[in-house]
């Protein structure tokens, strides 16, 4: 019996996306509010689970300490690695690095930022006490003694990491990692204050008892409503740092967002609702701002939990999702369809071509339900599954659709959606309570491992569960002594190819960042892959 093609429809998508919408009306008010002056008001999108660097790993969470602390080195406005807590490094054999810091670097209590508070807070962050998501993130650097740390073999305070005076840091690493001063920027190596984080522990974070080293110092904190950050003058170049005050907003709804940007109460929105692009694009030509951003929007598969055990069952999903349409109809902002966890422009980057993407539509679909029929669904016993996104309007539409296509094109499927609360759906994730889930990873530095390390089986940030020794062993190799950058290239491209045999998550699009910026503020840069956002680099134009 030859194949029927195929195609799901625009009348089935656009009533599916009716549902998804609901009421969009906003009732956030209409009246313009004067800006404040010298004060930035952000929209970032959610209450954040912390603040304290070693506990966080969303976006909205790192929006705000990246404020709040300053690491050794950080990110200039095209994304470049540039000086920060650190005035310079070197190493002679990208093993031995020795950072120095500068000797006039302050807390915001006036104490001097010191080579013993990265030791400290590196050794904190591995320890197994703190539970750290991130913990391994210095398992990918290679920091000495991390391995025997994570597995409880040895304690924190043999890590690769020492002060050898006041304002001189080493770190040792097993194998020689060229790009290691670039991982540095992210959350996870930023320093805490010992002094307060012991006195207060998990209360530390509140402020009235904040100390950092950022541009800024936390002023309020009322919860699901806003965090009001100020200048530090005690920071090490608070003469360049021009606004004043920042105001982070929790507006889970784009809409609202949108809403209240045209009310002037918001300076700086988040992504832009796909319905209202166009129409956004056309009213605010100067003002809307999209560039590229190295970001991965997946569906986390829990590869432990049946169904998804199933290798079959997870190559069914990923053969009869039809990413152009999410990436063109659902989305429509410039995003492209993803069929790699690495982000296609990350550099040192080529990207894998799966086979069956040479199909079309109609025969991956007759694939699909091939596949399923080997894993035993049928009319009788149809394929049953919860999917599970974070509270959003973006992510309900990409998930409502993404169902639609499933059901309507494998037939035997049943797809039960499942929303919940930031907090609590990152929580579902971190301990495998869900079978699917829409998911994103946005770089932490320009390079493909930070992507790829993510599925390692020992990896902290594996939340799919999944574990293949030949995949770990592909990055495995690509630090070992003699393989140069073109063969690391290869070897990150083998490695996507093993991704795709094991359909271990299911690429959907590639991130662009699209925004609304108030005229009046400047230093927005629209060239920085890793959207990088520090409120020091703005200023209010004249």
């Amino acid at each position: 019996m030859p194949a029927v093609p195929f195609r799901f429809s625009a009348l089935a998508l656009a009533a599916f996306l009716l549902a998804a919408c609901g009421n969009q009306e906003s009732s956030a008010p209409q009246t313009a509010a004067p800006a404040a002056e010298n004060t930035v008001t952000r929209n970032n999108v959610t209450e954040p689970q912390s603040l304290d660097p070693h506990q966080i790993t969303g976006v909205p969470e790192i929006n705000i300490v990246r404020d709040l602390l300053e690491g050794l080195v950080e990110t200039d406005e095209k994304g470049a690695v540039t000086p920060a807590a650190a005035e310079s490094w070197s190493s002679s054999d990208n093993k031995v690095w020795i950072f120095k810091l500068r000797p006039d670097a302050k807390w915001s209590n006036g104490d001097p930022v010191t080579a013993e508070d990265f030791v400290y807070s590196w050794q904190r962050l591995v320890d197994p006490k703190t539970a750290s998501q991130y913990a391994s993130y210095l398992q990918a650097a290679k920091v000495a003694n991390i391995d025997d740390i994570l597995a409880g073999k040895k304690s924190p305070d043999t890590l690769g990491v020492k002060a050898l005076d006041p304002h001189t840091l080493e770190v040792t690493l097993t194998a020689a990692v060229p790009y290691f001063p670039q991982m540095l920027y992210h959350v996870a190596t930023k320093p805490v204050h010992r002094a307060t984080v012991e006195k207060h522990s998990i209360k530390w974070t509140q402020p009235e008892h904040f100390v950092g080293n950022g541009a800024y110092v936390m002023k309020k904190w009322v919860v699901n409503e806003r965090i009001e950050l100020e200048k530090n003058p005690q920071y090490r170049d608070a003469a360049n740092v021009k606004i004043n005050k920042v105001v982070f907003l929790p507006i889970g709804s784009q809409t609202d967002d949108v809403a209240r940007y045209e009310a002037g109460e918001v300076d700086i929105t988040d992504a832009l609702p796909p319905e209202m692009y166009s129409k956004l694009q056309e009213k605010y030509p100067n003002e809307l701002k999209r560039s590229p951003y190295l970001c991965t929007y997946y569906f986390e598969i829990n590869n432990q939990k049946a169904p998804f055990n199933d290798v079959r069952v997870r190559k069914a999903l990923s053969l009869a999702l039809d990413r152009d349409t999410i990436a063109a109809k659902v989305l429509g902002r410039g995003e492209e369809p993803a069929y790699n966890l690495t982000r296609v422009g990350t550099a040192g980057f080529t990207s894998h071509q799966p086979e069956w993407t040479k199909l079309d539509y109609p025969a991956r679909v007759e694939e699909a339900k091939k596949l399923l029929t080997e894993a035993g669904y049928s009319a009788a016993k149809p394929l049953t599954f919860t999917f599970l996104y974070n509270t959003s309007e973006q992510h309900k539409k990409i998930a409502v659709a993404a169902a639609a296509m499933w059901q309507e094109a494998l037939g035997n499927v049943k797809v039960n959606l499942e929303n919940q609360e930031w907090k609590t759906y990152l929580d579902s994730r971190r301990n495998g309570n869900y079978q699917i889930a829409r998911a994103s990873w946005c770089g932490d530095y320009n390079e493909p491992s930070t992507f790829l390390n993510t599925l390692q089986s020992a990896n902290s940030s594996n939340r799919a569960f999944y574990k293949n020794a030949d995949y770990d062993a592909l990055l495995a190799k690509t630090l070992n002594a003699g393989i140069n950058d073109q063969k690391r290239t290869r070897l990150y491209t083998q490695a996507e190819a093993q991704i795709d045999k094991d359909t271990a998550v299911i690429p959907v699009y590639g991130y662009v960042n699209s925004r609304l910026v108030k005229e009046r503020i400047g230093g927005y840069s629209s060239e920085d892959v890793l959207n990088e956002l520090p409120s020091k680099r703005l200023f209010i134009k004249k």
